[in-house]
């Protein structure tokens, strides 16, 4: 046993014991989080405009602050960026996290001192958690890579700025630098494909044991690897132990990414984003992660069938159920106020409160009133994988196809698309097709009503090539590090695009 083994154990049963304390009153944890935001920025710009100094109930700040996307809160970013203190939070950000925006181009989200440990510590926290019910620490002394963005920052204003994940690494503890890979060089190469190759010629050869990133790009990198040794993974990383992700849903990836190692590992799941570190997953075999409700971010949770009305219901922790899909609201110690971040969540458990990431707000398909969301398409591919054992999928999207360009009555009526790249395809395409609309159907009753109306005829699967979501990603000059491809959408910009490659 190495010293970070040895010393983490100890150290991940007081965390743990900390998490229980909070996760045990977690009203009141909200409630003390709620009090001390709204103090620490009573006297900021946003505060005073926003008659902070006369807020004292959740039901006053509703009243004076309303929800608000990127968009919304742009123009105390700008004064921000001019570098104007105390806007949202007291003086300046340390960071702003650079992430792209599908309305706003890029976005800067700002990251303070204290809002830095909601990051940091809640990834570390999540580690020590497994390491405090697995017993298992030994990765620790073994290599650990994390697939993430450049490291490399600019500057916005007075503020330096990068990609979370790059951000982040500057504050990776000194204990886990020395066997932290990939390279700083090699972690700032901006090129995905050159640094994948610079990536597997510096792990290759190494006692690997945990693996971390997004599942499509970390498949990216087994793939790469295979092709290059023509072994499995679990032959070329034998300490291979753990697999840490987040970001999408694990479940279309899993069967291939298992695959492809050879051997169960397990795995953590994380919800981050660069507005902040949400919940992760603290039971193994427990579904959902757990709500981080101490580490200074006060959440608000809108009924998702409400968001787009003009003053929808906005419930603390006290006020949700189980299995409702809610928008994510949040207010935090960087400044974020009435700010949704455009995800969906559904409560799975209420001691301790659990979520899963059910879909995002704007990405849905609704062109006949059907509102089909992510985590329906999610669960319907899930559904139907489980009965054809021997199909793979790399990633698929779903988009409507209104006027489908065929001559008989019956195919001619509008459809969902379903854009799919299989590493291995079904036996039998049709009834795997007739298969995942039947899980569709008993996932939305709407969908069904507009099938057996004659409304719409049931899905059509497009075949893509296994490489056309790379294909996809690299034309958008977004391949690799943190970036998503949305699982459906109301339109068919996404869909176009994969025909032309």
């Amino acid at each position: 046993m190495g010293f970070r083994s040895f010393l983490a154990k100890p150290f991940a049963s007081y965390i743990v014991s900390a998490q229980n304390k909070w996760a045990a009153t977690p009203i009141e944890t909200q409630k003390n989080v709620f009090k001390s935001l709204i103090f620490q920025a009573k006297d900021t710009v946003f505060g005073k405009e926003h008659n902070f100094a006369g807020i004292k109930t959740h039901q006053d700040f509703v009243k004076n602050v309303p929800i608000r996307d990127y968009e919304g809160l742009k123009p105390y970013i700008e004064q921000v960026i001019q570098g104007k203190n105390d806007v949202l939070w007291k003086g300046l950000p340390v960071y702003f996290a650079k992430t792209s925006g599908t309305t706003s181009g890029v976005k800067y989200i700002p990251i303070t001192k204290e809002s830095i440990p909601n990051h940091i510590n809640s990834a570390r926290n999540a580690l020590l958690t497994y390491i405090h019910e697995s017993k298992n620490a030994d990765f620790l002394d073994k290599k650990l890579i994390f697939l993430s963005g450049s490291p490399t920052l600019d500057t916005k204003g007075k503020v330096l700025t990068g990609r979370l994940s790059g951000i982040a690494n500057h504050h990776v503890p000194a204990y886990l630098r020395t066997n932290q890979l990939p390279t700083y060089e090699t972690n700032c190469i901006e090129d995905w494909e050159t640094k994948l190759d610079a990536i597997i010629e510096e792990t290759l050869h190494q006692n690997m044991s945990l693996i971390s990133g997004i599942p499509p790009w970390v498949q990216m990198y087994f793939d790469r690897l295979q092709a290059k040794t023509g072994k499995q993974i679990k032959d070329i990383f034998p300490d291979f132990s753990l697999f840490v992700y987040g970001g999408v849903n694990f479940e279309p990836y899993k069967a291939k990414l298992f695959e492809s190692i050879g051997k169960k590992i397990d795995s953590i799941e994380l919800f981050p984003a660069s507005e902040g570190f949400f919940a992760y997953q603290d039971k193994m075999i427990s579904e959902g992660l757990l709500l981080l409700l101490d580490t200074g971010i006060f959440f608000e949770f809108v009924p998702a069938e409400e968001y787009f009305n003009e003053n929808p219901t906005r419930l603390t922790i006290s006020e949700v159920e189980l299995d409702k899909n809610y928008a994510l609201i949040i207010n935090n110690n960087a400044g974020l106020w009435g700010y949704s971040i455009g995800d969906t969540v559904k409560f799975v458990s209420k001691n301790p409160y659990r979520v899963v990431v059910s879909g995002r707000i704007k990405h849905f398909i609704s062109a006949f009133g059907e509102h089909v969301i992510g985590e329906e398409v999610e669960k319907a591919m899930k559904h139907t994988l489980l009965q054809f054992p021997e199909v793979e999928i790399t990633e698929f999207t779903v988009a409507p196809q209104v006027t489908p360009q065929v001559t008989s009555q019956e195919s001619a009526l509008p459809h969902h698309e379903w854009l799919i790249a299989f590493s291995k395809l079904p036996n039998n395409l049709d009834l795997f097709a007739q298969t995942l609309d039947k899980e569709m159907q008993k996932l939305n009753i709407y969908y069904t009503d507009l099938i057996t109306g004659n409304i719409l005829s049931t899905l059509k699967i497009k075949v893509l090539p296994s490489d056309a979501f790379i294909s996809y990603m690299k034309s958008l000059g977004k391949l690799g590090g943190q970036n998503k491809v949305p699982r459906l959408s109301n339109d068919r910009e996404i869909a176009e695009k994969l025909y032309k490659l």
